[in-house]
């Protein structure tokens, strides 16, 4: 079974999930405010694609905390820390798949990691 990690109000969340109904691909969905995320889950994403993949430097909540606390991260270990702690921080969606995830949204991705 198809497993999507995320928050459901987030729009990348909806049009993936919208994605998925549409195309008749069952899934359950993990959310991340309701149910958290474990440090071992998140090593096994990084084992697959790095921290740099998954962390969303890019997210409002990092650029709020880093202008906040002046923190930065450049190691693991303080990567697993904050995405337990604000995982809003986490690149949404990871789909996970017979093994392998998939991390953000696009159309082509999904397509050929999920339809063939």
């Amino acid at each position: 079974m198809i497993k999507v990690y995320g928050i459901p109000n987030c729009d990348t969340i909806k049009k993936t999930q919208e994605w998925l109904n549409k195309n008749k691909v069952a899934y359950e969905f993990h959310d991340y405010k309701k149910e958290g995320i474990t440090a071992s889950k998140l090593k096994e994403w990084i084992k697959l694609v790095g921290w740099e993949t998954l962390f969303n430097k890019k997210s409002s909540t990092w650029k709020k905390l880093k202008d906040e606390t002046g923190q930065d991260v450049s190691n693991v270990a303080e990567a697993i820390k904050l995405m337990q702690t604000h995982n809003s921080i986490i690149k949404r969606p990871v789909v996970e798949n017979n093994g392998t995830i998939l991390v953000g949204f696009t159309a082509a991705g999904f397509e050929e990691q999920l339809l063939t």
